[in-house]
């Protein structure tokens, strides 16, 4: 149990089975009456944010969230397969599962997987991978002052905008939670 006085920034809490991360919190102690704290909660399994006030002092159940480091193996049909690194464990997710970012899953590639109540609830990618680029149009001698952009099919599937000067055959590295370029590799 955790005091609703301890709430921190990323703290987990479980509220009607569900588990919650705090992110933002305030104590507020009015002129009448008693002191309560507000908070904006974040569901982790669907992301969905609410806001919720609690007594000063008022005790709330811990979330037990588990995280392990776990690498992708391959693709079975429409299961992805992870192996827990510490017991060679493998574990099939579905696209759903994995979310939007399934678009920049490559083989051998280490995401942490987050437990909750021995259930599979999220999966959080590296900030930025590195892909090649299978697809784009060539780029023009001159083009590169206008510092446009032009799209760029990778080798795993996904689409992101490049600067003119980016070739077939490199490999650059893209922000996960943005989709943007970032820099050549």
């Amino acid at each position: 149990m955790i005091s609703s006085n301890e709430f921190k920034t990323g703290v987990s809490i479980q509220l009607d089975g569900e588990a919650y991360m705090v992110v933002d919190f305030q104590h507020v102690k009015p002129g009448k009456g008693a002191a309560f704290v507000r908070t904006k909660l974040k569901n982790v399994r669907t992301g969905a944010v609410q806001e919720r006030t609690f007594d000063a002092g008022e005790k709330i159940p811990r979330a037990h969230l588990e995280r392990r480091s776990m690498q992708y193996l391959y693709q079975d049909g429409d299961s992805y397969i992870f192996m827990d690194e510490e017991n060679y464990e493998q574990i099939p997710l579905s696209a759903d599962q994995i979310g939007n970012e399934i678009k920049y899953l490559k083989e051998n590639m280490v995401c942490m997987i987050l437990f909750f109540q021995g259930n599979i609830i999220g999966i959080d990618f590296p900030a930025q991978v590195e892909l090649t680029v299978v697809q784009t149009e060539p780029g023009i001698k001159g083009d590169t002052a206008s510092g446009g952009s032009k799209p760029a099919v990778m080798d795993t599937g996904a689409v992101v905008r490049v600067p003119f000067f980016i070739n077939e055959g490199d490999v650059i590295r893209v922000n996960t939670k943005t989709g943007e370029y970032i820099e050549r590799a």
